[in-house]
This record gives C-alpha cells, structure tokens and sequence, in this order.
C-alpha cells in the first residue's frame, strides 16, 4: 500500500501551491485518496508558502504532512526548516540554482536541479516550480507521466489556458534532466 506524504515549500509567488495542485489532481485522476493543503505568509508574493500533499491507496486521515517522504524546497529558508522533518529515506529535492548549500543529513536522497536556470533559459523563468515537479515524477513514482498534460488542463485556470504547453514543456526538462 502507498502514502506518500510530500511537502512543497518556497515563496509565494514560486508556484508552490500550483505544483501541489497539480500533484493532487493528477493523483486524483488515478484513483488515489488525495489530501491538499496549501498555506502561505501574510504575502501572497514574497512571503513562505508551502504545500501538503499526499496520495494515498487508503483514505487519509489528516492533510498535516509533519515527516514528509518527499520535500522540494525552493528556497533556503524551506531547506533549512524542513530538511530536519523529512523521514529517513526520504527523496529531498532541492532548487540548486537559488540554494547553495547541499544537504546535511546522510541518511535522505537529494537530487540537486538548478530549476530556476533551466526554466529561464526554456523562456518560462516562472515554472521552475514544473521542472522540479518532472524531476519529482521521474525519481519517485508518485504519479506518472501518463496523461499528466489532462491534469493540468483541469488545475490551469481559464485565464492562463495558454500557459498549458509551456507548462507541460518544462515539466518534460524536468523529468528528462540528469544531474
């Protein structure tokens, strides 16, 4: 039986409760017990943000994630609070292009993605958040690729239809890049 418990966490204005979204979406479509929890500073843009997310094969008690399986952090600040809580084993992925200091615990799996400047030199300098997401399904499993761009057709507001390809685009830098 699977529950993965994920913690996304980063500034407002990163698209972290976006990436969470489509994470539950996707996950939902799969016919797994999904919880999302978002919650973010005073900010909208500049304060923290950060994202609870689990997909599960059995329902799910409490959308709290306090040990995360899986964290992404975007920023210093998210690595330096969460990096602590991730359980032993865990899969930490990190944004290494605005994060300079690598993990300090040996027993958790990083992947290090300088999702920021992957994201800038694709033209979409604001979805560095879907190129750690394509890094995320890769290593983990916790979706598949499999029909991911519907999920996002369904969390991508009416407003930003545009925005799909680009999105799918750099979730596919993500998952296809190597450290």
């Amino acid at each position: 039986m699977a529950y993965t418990q994920i913690l996304i966490a980063g500034f407002g204005g990163q698209g972290i409760l976006f990436a969470g979204k489509v994470l539950a979406y996707k996950g939902l479509e799969e016919q797994k017990q999904i919880s999302w929890l978002p919650s973010y500073g005073p900010e909208m843009r500049g304060g923290t943000a950060n994202c609870s997310v689990i997909i599960s094969d059995t329902p799910v008690g409490s959308p709290i994630v306090s040990n995360p399986d899986i964290l992404i952090a975007m920023n210093l600040p998210s690595l330096d609070k969460y990096e602590s809580a991730a359980v032993p084993g865990a899969k930490v992925f990190i944004d290494s292009f605005l994060i300079d200091r690598k993990v300090k615990r040996s027993d958790i799996e990083a992947f290090y993605i300088p999702a920021t400047k992957i994201a800038r030199d694709l033209g979409t300098p604001t979805l560095a958040n879907m190129i750690i997401l394509g890094k995320v399904i890769r290593e983990t499993g916790a979706v598949s690729m499999e029909g991911l761009k519907e999920a996002l057709s369904k969390t991508v507001s009416a407003k930003h239809r545009d925005l799909i390809e680009l999105n799918m685009k750099a979730i596919e830098a993500g998952y296809g890049f190597s450290e």
